[in-house]
């Protein structure tokens, strides 16, 4: 039988057309198995998110099962952790998926990933589609297993919170995230300590980084570098995995402009790994030769972050 999958898309309500591109790919998928829908708002108007999908229609092949959309309001702590929970706790299928408000899955995502879930695996990701200005990017893994340490050395952008597909009740999202930083990096972390995720290594979620601004947010994404360095403490042995991290921090501090701290986390970036590139971006943003926003829009341009 084919399994049923709970997908919870949190939203603010302030990107409509996002959401509604994003709902509409979800209930449009070829899959036989019943889809139940849950758009939880977090901070917004439940009915006024509801009145901006209510014409987003999901036609349906004779004799699959109905899907089902709800509108639900965050009830645990405000957020993007809490609000994935909430959709995690409205649901009572056999899989849970994620996607955010303003990507879009593409056709065949939900069966493929659904189909990886074979025996020894609960958790499942994809490739994407970087989009950025009019550029799409492709982000390969080159696995079909990723596993911890894969993952320790590597952020692996391509295990997004949007191509996320897990068994229900295995996991919940951890709502100690400081403002939701990385929720889902330590997500797929703990996963992949438990056992290998399946990953499909085709491009099968379009992620759309110019709709979000959260990359630009210093001072959070420092906090939740700090919270997985303290929840993960071998992403500080892997000299790769210790050094990437150093020099995000060296550069977020550099884009506030706190000169010394971001030296001081330059020079360990350095001492982790002398070939790691952030170090000496950072340096440059701490000197003034070049922007931090300037920096993320050349990478984005290419489908990379910092």
């Amino acid at each position: 039988m084919t399994p049923s999958v709970g997908v919870v898309i949190p939203t603010t309500g302030k990107r409509p057309e996002q959401l509604r591109a994003a709902t509409r790919a979800v209930l449009t998928q070829d899959y036989p198995g019943r889809i139940d829908l849950v758009v939880v708002v977090d901070g917004g108007d439940p009915i006024a998110v509801a009145e901006q999908i209510a014409d987003v229609v999901a036609p349906r092949s004779k004799g699959d099962e109905p899907h089902c959309v709800r509108v639900l309001p965050n009830r645990l702590s405000p957020g993007l952790p809490g609000a994935r929970n909430t959709g995690i706790a409205a649901s009572d299928t056999d899989l849970v998926a994620f996607c955010d408000d303003d990507d879009v899955w593409l056709p065949g995502k939900l069966a493929a990933q659904s189909e990886a879930l074979g025996p020894g695996a609960d958790f499942s990701s994809c490739a994407i589609e970087v989009e950025y200005g009019t550029r799409r990017v492709p982000r390969l893994a080159g696995l079909t297993q990723v596993t911890k340490a894969d993952l320790v050395r590597s952020r692996m952008v391509m295990v997004h919170s949007s191509t996320f597909v897990f068994r229900r009740g295995a996991y919940w999202v951890d709502e100690s995230a400081p403002m939701g930083q990385n929720e889902d990096w330590d997500l797929a972390l703990r996963a992949a300590k438990r056992q290998p995720i399946a990953h499909v290594d085709r491009p099968l979620v379009r992620v759309r980084w110019g709709a979000s601004q959260y990359v630009t947010k210093w001072a959070d994404r420092i906090a939740g570098l700090e919270w997985m360095l303290a929840r993960h403490p071998e992403l500080a042995v892997d000299p790769r995995g210790a050094a990437r991290i150093y020099g995000q921090l060296a550069f977020h501090h550099a884009a506030m402009g706190r000169r010394r701290e971001a030296g001081k986390w330059a020079l360990r970036t350095f001492a982790a790994r002398a070939g790691e590139p952030r170090a000496p971006i950072a340096l440059a943003v701490a000197a003034g030769f070049v922007s931090a926003p300037a920096v993320l829009s050349l990478l984005h341009d290419r489908g990379h972050g910092i």
